[in-house]
């Protein structure tokens, strides 16, 4: 599933708590992907992020893109 959100928390590790933007406002614990990584993509608290996560496990996803 692929989901957009709003990092509110940087943690140790490349690892981000991320807001979900539906309805419910539920937060993820996130990591980046590899070509994010490759490329040095670097976020920040307010960034708005792509996130895929799947459906087995609703509390962990991987930042796929940086929307802004």
């Amino acid at each position: 599933m692929e989901l957009d959100g709003v990092i509110t928390a940087v943690l140790a590790g490349t690892m981000f708590r991320v807001k979900l933007r539906n309805a419910t406002g539920h937060e993820v614990l996130a990591h980046i992907s590899g070509k994010m990584r490759k490329k040095f993509i670097r976020l920040v608290i307010g960034d708005a992020v792509k996130i895929e996560m799947s459906p087995y496990d609703m509390d962990k996803a991987r930042i796929v893109y940086r929307i802004g």
